[in-house]
């Protein structure tokens, strides 16, 4: 494959090479057909100059504890839906959590079996005191380090300082993080960030794996 890729760009093969470890390139693999070169970039066929418009059909995880604002949790879920796209909560235990007004919440996922990676948003609204809790959790932090890692847009309530301090992204936070509230106004912003499916401008400041 790395030897086809050099016919293709062969910055990007040496890149595919560095990541699996190649000690040298392989040589470029004889083509079926002369390679082209002088094809000039297509914005027609761009994910980055052509987002969808709209976050229908996706997927955001919203992960949430015990005491988590109630308000918030019922306005991000009907802005989300209304949008048309799936909603599913993450918590610590599958049991549910209940909610700042006292309200027990079914959830989809545990923590441990619902990592970021299933979601094309995610939000992260857990309490203080659950963030807190969560701050110690490998898969709590693991879910926040690998939406970061991927680009994905990031909705987060005030009460997830100890869990975003903890994951280590605090101090690289960008304009792919939205501050929630119980606002309609920061939800909606929060939805329609999502459109662009990812924040690919984080993309050069995350280092390869």
């Amino acid at each position: 494959m790395v030897a086809n890729l050099r016919n293709v760009d062969d910055d990007f093969a040496a890149m595919i090479g560095d990541g699996l470890g190649f000690p040298e390139l392989p040589k470029a693999a004889i083509p079926a057909r002369p390679t082209i070169t002088s094809l000039r970039p297509s914005p027609a066929l761009s994910i980055l100059t052509n987002p969808p418009g709209t976050f229908a059909g996706r997927k955001l995880g919203i992960l949430v504890t015990d005491g988590t604002d109630a308000r918030l949790l019922l306005a991000l879920t009907a802005t989300a839906e209304a949008e048309g796209a799936t909603v599913e909560l993450i918590a610590p235990k599958i049991g549910g959590v209940i909610a700042s007004d006292k309200t027990h919440h079914l959830v989809h996922q545990k923590i441990d079996g619902g990592p970021s990676v299933l979601y094309d948003a995610v939000a992260i609204i857990p309490s203080a005191k659950g963030a807190g809790l969560l701050a110690s959790h490998p898969s709590a932090k693991d879910f926040v380090t690998d939406a970061h890692a991927h680009c994905k847009f990031v909705g987060y309530g005030a009460g997830a300082q100890p869990l975003l301090n903890a994951a280590g992204v605090t101090e690289l936070m960008d304009a792919g993080y939205v501050l929630l509230d119980a606002k309609k106004t920061t939800i909606t912003n929060f939805i329609k960030s999502c459109r662009k499916l990812r924040y690919w401008d984080r993309e050069w400041m995350v280092e390869p794996a």
